[in-house]
C-alpha cells in the first residue's frame, strides 16, 4: 500500500528547513552504537535479517520504511525489550546483545514509545523526577531518614527538572496531571522523562504519531533544541517525512526486514528504490512485524 505522506514529502520537502547532513564530521570517531548482522524471528516469521548500522556520537539519524518493515522491532531489540535471534550489538564498544532494558538504560540508552507511557495520575514535574532516581537517587535509608544526602539529591533533581521544563516549554504544565494533557504535550513530557535518565542515545519511536501539523512543527523545534543544547545522539523511527527531512542528517531505510539503503537525507529522498518501496513496487505484501 502506498504511504500518502511520502508523496507529500516528495512534492514539498520545503515545508520545513533541512537538518544538518554533514556526516563527514563523525567519520573520524568510533561509533557510539554498532549493530552487526542482527536477526529476529517470531516463529516462522522473519522480522529482521542481516540488519546492521553504525551511529556516531552527536548524530541524528532516521529509520524509515513501509508499514511492516521491521522498524519498531529494531528499537525493541536495541533497547533490550526483545532478544535477537542472531547478530551482535555494541554500545561504546561494550557488547549489549543480551542486555536487559534496565541495563541498557544504565549504559545510557533511553527510549520513548509509539504509544505514550506516562504515569497519568502524576504531575508533569513528578513524571520527570521519577526518571532522575536512576542517576541521582540517594538510596533507601537516606530517603527514609531524610538525611542531608537525600535533601541534596532532591534539590538537584528539582533544579534539573525545571531545566527540562524550560527547555521543552512545559513550565505552565508542571503541576498538571500528565493524563489530562493534550497528546502533543504528553509527547514532550515523555521526551523530558527520557532525558532525565542522562542518556547518551535516545531512541524515539514515532514521536509524531497522532500529532497534527502544528504539534509536529513544535516537535521538530523540540528535537532540534535537545540536539543543539545537549548534543545527545538521536535515532528515530518516523512515518512523517516532513519531520525526518527537517531534523535527520542520515536516513536508513528498511523494507521487509532488510536494509534497503542508508545515506545522507537528500540522497535517500531521491533514491528510486526508496520511492518504489513506499509506492508498493518493492513491497508486494507485508510479512513481518513492524
Amino acid at each position: 500500500m502506498a504511504e500518502p505522506i511520502f508523496s507529500l514529502f516528495l512534492s514539498d520537502a520545503s515545508l520545513f528547513p533541512p537538518g544538518r547532513r554533514d556526516k563527514e564530521v563523525f567519520d573520524s570517531k568510533p561509533a557510539l552504537l554498532k549493530v552487526e548482522g542482527l536477526e529476529k524471528r517470531f516463529g516462522g516469521i522473519v522480522a529482521l535479517t542481516g540488519y546492521s548500522v553504525e551511529i556516531f556520537h552527536g548524530e541524528l539519524v532516521g529509520l524509515i520504511g513501509p508499514n511492516g518493515a521491521g522498524k519498531t522491532t529494531v528499537f525493541n531489540v536495541l533497547s533490550g525489550v526483545l532478544k535477537p535471534t542472531g547478530g551482535r550489538i555494541f554500545f561504546e564498544g561494550r557488547e549489549i546483545t543480551r542486555s536487559r532494558p534496565h541495563e541498557n538504560a544504565a549504559y545510557g540508552i533511553a527510549r520513548t514509545f509509539q504509544n505514550i507511557r506516562l504515569f497519568n495520575h502524576l504531575s508533569v514535574i513528578d513524571n520527570i523526577k521519577v526518571a532522575f532516581h536512576m542517576r541521582l537517587g540517594s538510596g533507601f535509608w537516606h530517603t527514609l531518614c531524610h538525611s542531608p544526602r537525600y535533601r541534596r539529591s532532591e534539590a538537584e533533581m528539582d533544579e534539573k527538572a525545571h531545566e527540562f521544563l524550560d527547555l521543552l516549554d512545559l513550565k505552565k504544565n508542571r503541576d498538571e496531571e500528565a493524563g489530562n494533557l493534550p497528546y502533543g504535550i504528553q509527547r514532550k513530557v515523555e521526551i523530558a522523562r527520557a532525558m532525565a535518565t542522562s542518556p547518551k542515545l535516545i531512541l524515539l519511536d514515532e514521536p509524531a504519531a497522532g500529532l497534527n501539523l502544528n504539534e509536529t512543527q513544535e516537535l521538530i523545534a523540540t528535537i532540534r533544541r535537545i540536539h543543539h543544547a545537549y548534543g545527545i545522539t538521536i535515532f528515530l523511527v518516523e512515518h512523517d517525512m516532513r519531520l525526518v527531512m527537517a531534523v535527520c542528517e542520515r536516513i536508513q531505510v528498511l523494507d521487509r526486514g532488510r536494509t534497503l539503503t542508508m545515506g545522507p537525507t537528500d540522497e535517500v529522498r531521491n533514491d528510486q528504490r526508496v520511492i518504489d518501496a513506499y509506492l508498493g513496487k518493492a513491497n508486494g505484501g507485508s510479512d513481518v512485524a513492524d
